[in-house]
């Protein structure tokens, strides 16, 4: 299948789960999040900001602002398809920007040298168990990514339902290192 006939199919299976399924699924994923060391010894984190029916990265920015880690969250340019990251020190300080997506208001936003980053929550539709994945279609993230160290933690939060066997991948895709749903974590370095 390819990567927009299998988008479009595991975003229906997405949108079908209930308010309480992705609330309840997502604080599993939180969870287990919160109990790895990669999370635990990540001084600057950066999140995907949830929206729609995707797993809630809310509580899981809120929670490591209170542990005070350093988060940072993208900020998109769709004019040149460019990905760049602002901290944020306060859930209060963002708002309702491009592809309705939370965003820092303009006032509060601070660039970070993205080398600087520990561990990445990746975001993403339809997830293989190697690791590679396919987004929303604007290839922010593989530009972005192809510019750190390649030994930066790549964490993606999904739904078990966004799991497939494999997905078709390009020279530029990269993958991310660990997976994790409500009812496991794959290690994709293990596949």
């Amino acid at each position: 299948m390819d990567k927009k006939s299998l988008r479009k199919k595991v975003l229906e299976k997405r949108s079908k789960l209930s308010k309480k399924d992705i609330i309840e699924y997502s604080e599993i994923i939180a969870n287990k999040l919160y109990e790895m060391d990669y999370y635990k010894n990540a001084k600057r984190l950066m999140s995907f900001i949830s929206f729609k029916d995707e797993i809630h990265t809310h509580e899981i920015i809120k929670t490591s602002i209170s542990e005070g880690k350093s988060i940072v969250v993208p900020i998109t340019f769709p004019e040149r398809k460019e990905l760049k990251v602002s901290e944020v020190l306060d859930f209060s300080e963002l708002e309702i920007g491009f592809y309705d997506i939370l965003t820092p208001k303009e006032e509060f936003i601070r660039f970070v040298d993205p080398s600087t980053i520990d561990l990445i929550l990746m975001p993403g539709v339809v997830f293989a168990k190697d690791g590679y994945r396919i987004g929303y279609g604007g290839g922010y993230y593989d530009r972005f990514l192809s510019k750190l160290d390649k030994k930066v933690m790549k964490i993606a939060l999904a739904f078990d339902l966004q799991i497939v066997d494999t997905v078709p991948t390009e020279s530029f895709d990269i993958p991310v290192d660990i997976i994790i749903t409500e009812k496991r974590v794959i290690n994709c370095s293990e596949k």
